[in-house]
């Protein structure tokens, strides 16, 4: 019976002994037989999934980007008109307050400016009557003048009568010499009356000055006086006040700058390429329009405007230009001068030409199309603007597919599946980036070189990662390799590189 057992259980070990021996066989065939039929099988080309445009002919206008200042160019200085002490000011005499044309500002003491006009109209009486006077001296001289003519001619007529007398031989020589010494000494007394006349006829002239001069005092003293009250001249902010009640001014003192909200400029620089596409074929500056961006925390302010000039002189070190450009303004605007704004200058427009992402090409300007076949070439275009996150490009074939995403898996003659975007060539949005399949694809292939990251770049790279277009079955996978402690340095790369981009 024990014989029995012990033969029972030899055969039902070799039978399992058999049984593993075979299936080890079967097994060992079938890994010979599928790797034969591996190698006879044609291996299948890799495709990548691309995003593509077309390369549509456009006429664009570009736009400069430059960074300026807002200036006034209508700033007045309020001065006082006279020394004083200031009696009344406004309420609104402050930094920043609103004033309207022809509103009162403040007064100055007029005891002064009263005095110099009572001063200056007393003056000027006086000269009127000193003109006066002068008036009725010439009279009284041209009496004189006209009684000493008749005199002399009374004389002259008494010494040819004792010249006929003497000839006659009624009259001596001596009579004839009195005679004619009474007329030498009436002309000399003519000549006398003449030069008064001459010198009252001057004083009249000199008067007639003295009176203009005293009228021009007057004048000038009835506008200081009516400048002892200050007015606005025209609406605009007040800045810099320096005034107070009580407090004494000194004549031509400054006490406040009005400054025209209307009359603002922005002054920007462009450098020598920028301002050349600003000329006209005769080199003359094109009155171009332009925006002016005022950022204000969230807000944007853009207020329209042309470009009016080029600065007169270019400053020692300065490269390109300095432009201003009027800006049109509406009533109660919030722009200041000294705002800092940005300025976006719109140039001629530029025609056969295509605007493309710009992570669509090189720095030189290299791009990939899609070819026959749907594999990759490249071309080089020319770079006319780069405009943010767009690029103007010439001399590219127009009606051709291009990569709107340069990968850098991506080379002449690689196999590509096109995908169109149907929002349109100038959408920075794409349906599904084709870097995310290209980092799906090479999940597999992830667990090469293990890196440790730092928190900060850790933190960055899941937060680039969220805020892509992705599936999210994809970002999940993808934010489970960068959770762990050791993360595959070729995701690191790809992710820096834009792989979880949208755009």
């Amino acid at each position: 019976m024990r014989f029995l057992m012990r033969g029972l259980v030899g055969l039902a070990l070799m039978a399992i002994m058999i049984g593993f021996a075979g299936f080890g066989g079967y097994r060992l065939y079938t890994a010979m037989t599928a790797e034969e039929t591996a190698q006879r099988r044609p291996a299948r080309e890799r495709s990548y999934s691309v995003n593509v445009a077309e390369l549509t002919s456009q006429t664009v206008a570009p736009v400069t980007t430059a960074y300026g200042q807002v200036e006034s160019w209508r700033t007045l200085e309020l001065r006082a008109s006279s020394e004083g002490r200031l009696v009344e000011v406004a309420s609104k005499f402050r930094d920043g307050a609103a004033v309207a044309k022809g509103e009162l500002l403040l007064r100055i003491d007029p005891a002064n400016a009263e005095f110099q006009v009572l001063d200056a109209e007393a003056a000027l009486a006086d000269a009127e009557a000193q003109k006066a006077e002068a008036a009725e001296a010439i009279v009284g001289a041209e009496q004189e003048l006209e009684a000493a003519r008749r005199q002399l001619d009374l004389r002259k007529q008494a010494l040819e009568r004792q010249q006929q007398l003497r000839d006659k031989g009624y009259s001596t020589a001596v009579q004839v010499e009195t005679e004619e010494l009474a007329v030498a000494s009436l002309e000399q007394s003519l000549s006398n009356r003449l030069q008064s006349v001459i010198t009252a006829r001057k004083r009249i002239e000199r008067m007639d000055l003295t009176v203009k001069r005293a009228r021009l005092a007057l004048d000038d003293a009835r506008r200081t006086l009516e400048e002892v009250t200050l007015t606005a001249p025209f609406t605009g902010y007040l800045s810099e006040v320096n005034a107070t009640l009580g407090r004494r001014v000194s004549s031509s003192e400054t006490l406040a700058l009005l400054i025209d909200p209307a009359a603002l400029e922005v002054r920007f620089s462009l450098s020598t390429d920028e301002f050349s596409r600003l000329l006209d074929t005769s080199g003359s500056l094109v009155k171009a329009p332009v925006t002016a961006v005022l950022q204000l925390g969230g807000r944007s302010i853009e207020v329209p405007g042309a470009i009016d000039r080029a600065a007169a002189v270019v400053s020692e070190g300065e490269a390109g230009r300095t432009l201003f450009a009027t800006l049109d303004l509406e009533p109660g605007t919030v722009l200041r001068p000294g705002d800092f704004v940005k300025v976006n200058v719109l140039e001629p427009e530029l025609t056969r030409v295509a605007k493309v992402p710009s992570a669509a090409l090189t720095e030189d300007g290299r791009m990939l199309i899609v070819g026959e076949g749907d594999r990759i070439e490249e071309i080089k275009a020319t770079i006319l603007r780069r405009m943010g996150n767009e690029v103007i490009v010439a001399n590219v074939p127009f009606g051709a597919d291009y990569v709107r995403e340069r990968l850098p898996q991506l080379g002449t003659g690689l196999k590509v599946t096109p995908r169109r975007n149907t929002g349109g060539q100038d959408d920075p949005q794409l349906d599904e980036p084709a870097t995310a399949q290209a980092l799906e694809a090479g999940e597999a292939r992830l667990s090469g070189d293990l890196v440790a990251l730092e928190p900060e770049r850790r933190a960055a790279l899941i937060d680039q990662l969220n805020r892509s277009d992705m599936p999210e079955n994809r970002k999940a996978r993808l934010l489970a390799l960068l959770n762990k402690p050791m993360v595959p340095k070729e995701l690191i790369e790809r992710l820096e590189h834009g792989g979880g981009n949208s755009g």
